[in-house]
Order: structure tokens, then C-alpha cells, then sequence
């Protein structure tokens, strides 16, 4: 099916991007953290927009995802939710809103659906989070998994390299991705993992496995949009396509606003009242 044809459907759903899988129709998903950014990609034909906890970097200038609260997560959701029409909205549960304590996990999750009005929410790790996302879904409220590396982890891991290279972490890996299918989850983002295990895990499992430097033998992919726009050039890792260079043409337009009004260029007459 084609994305003019994809675009005709009303409203992507769970039950969509299951027959996508079925289909062998790769999913396409960027994240979103504003109003007239959500508007631009859902209107392009994106089918998942996940509103990321990236939000902390991008958005807010944090070295890491941790310091984002749900208040903030749940502002960016709504701001998102505003513009959308068509694609599936995904909501990250941030840093300490979720693990280890499962009534807080469905506290948040119910925040989340009810103030901003998306439709699924994503949280991080496998068994040990197992009670977290059995009592989200309990609620009826859909929850994507996210395996690999884990960004919210990242001072128990210490680094951001790739993830499962050694055979015990693969084998957990492999078992996370089932449990979160047992469990009920409707989908899995693999994050920067070697892209034969990647493969494994996508054929393993009934629901859609989304990567991001997972290689191409997964369902979908997704990309942090600052960073496929080039808006952000600090963050160039080997999974990255820059489809854009934004950052040069921004600086252009604000660098040429500039010059035009030290040079009493603007407004012109046509430009004023």
C-alpha cells in the first residue's frame, strides 16, 4: 500500500500497524514535541509520532532524558495531540514515573492518556518492569516496549554503544521482547542493537518491531526528528540520516532578517500599514 493510499485512512490504530506488520508494509514513526512540527509530519503521512522524552535534549537542553517530568511530557503530548489528525500518538512515561512501583506506572498512564489525549504510552526495559506494564494494560490503556539500549538507563549502563553484543544480554533481549508480547504490548522499539539479533527478535514476536539502529529487518523505523532535520548537528551516530540541513538554512533566514533590518530594508512600504 502506498502512502496515498495510507493517508486516506482516517485514523491509525494498534489494529493498523498489527496488519502493516502482517502485511510486510514497513511503519514509519518520528517523534514530535510541538504543535506546528506534529502538524507538518502528520500531514506529510508519518503513522506513529512518539513524543519523546528526547524532549529533555531537544527540546530543553538536558544532557540526558532523566530530568523531564510528567507535567512536562504531558504539556508536549498535548501541544502534539493539537495538530494531529492521523497518526498514532505515542507518549513516553519519563524517568522515575513508572519503575518499581506499579500503581505510580498507572497513575501516570492514566494522567498521560486523560490530559493530553494520545493514544498509547512507551516505557523502557523488560521483566523488570513486567508488574509496571501488566497494570497499565489492565487499564485498557495501550503501552509500547522499549528494549536495547535504554536512554533512561544510562548511568547503570555508562555509555550509549550498542547494546546486546554479548550472548547473555541477547538471550535476555530475545526473552524481554516475548514477555512484553505476553504481557500484551502492541509494539517494541529496538534501540541500537546489532541488527542479526534485531532480525531475531522481529521474526520472534507477532507484534510490530520498531528499530532505531536496529538495522532494516524490523517493522519500522523511527528517528528523533531534530536530528533527521538537522536542526541538531552535535548528534551524528552511524544510524542517523540527515534527510535535511535546517540548522544552515535557519541561521541563513535569521542571519539575512538581520542584515535586513540594520540595513532599514525591512519593512518596506508593501510591508507597512
Amino acid at each position: 500500500m502506498s502512502i496515498h493510499q495510507s493517508s486516506n485512512i482516517k485514523r491509525i490504530t494498534t489494529h493498523i500497524l498489527q496488519e502493516m506488520k502482517m502485511r510486510g508494509e514497513k511503519i514509519s514513526m518520528l517523534t514530535a514535541y510541538d504543535f506546528s512540527m506534529a502538524g507538518i509530519i502528520d500531514a506529510a503521512g508519518i503513522d506513529i509520532i512518539l513524543v519523546g522524552d528526547s524532549a529533555s535534549n531537544v527540546m530543553a537542553g538536558h544532557e540526558t532524558t532523566l530530568p523531564i517530568t510528567l507535567d512536562q511530557m504531558i504539556y508536549h503530548a498535548t501541544s502534539v495531540v493539537r495538530a494531529v489528525k492521523r497518526a498514532f500518538v505515542v507518549v513516553d512515561i519519563p524517568f522515575g514515573s513508572y519503575q518499581g512501583n506499579s500503581s505510580e506506572a498507572l497513575r501516570s498512564a492514566i494522567r498521560i492518556m486523560k490530559e493530553s489525549g494520545a493514544h498509547a504510552v512507551k516505557v523502557e526495559g523488560g521483566a523488570e518492569i513486567k508488574e509496571s506494564v501488566s497494570r497499565i494494560l489492565s487499564a485498557g490503556v495501550p503501552v509500547m516496549g522499549h528494549l536495547g539500549l535504554t536512554p533512561q538507563s544510562i548511568y547503570k549502563f555508562g555509555t550509549y554503544t550498542v547494546r546486546a553484543k554479548e550472548e547473555a544480554e541477547a538471550k535476555k533481549l530475545l526473552e524481554d521482547a516475548k514477555l512484553l508480547e505476553e504481557c500484551g504490548c502492541f509494539a517494541i522499539v529496538l534501540e541500537k542493537i546489532p541488527a542479526r539479533l534485531a532480525k531475531k527478535v522481529a521474526a520472534a514476536v507477532d507484534i510490530p518491531v520498531i528499530g532505531i539502529g536496529a538495522g532494516p529487518d524490523v517493522d519500522g523505523q523511527v528517528l528523533v526528528v531534530h536530528d533527521m532535520l538537522g536542526i541538531t548537528q552535535e548528534f551524528k551516530p552511524r544510524f542517523l540520516r540527515q534527510y535535511a540541513d535546517l540548522q544552515a538554512t535557519m541561521t541563513k533566514a535569521v542571519e539575512d532578517y538581520i542584515k535586513d533590518v540594520k540595513d532599514r530594508n525591512f519593512p518596506n512600504e508593501g510591508e507597512s500599514y
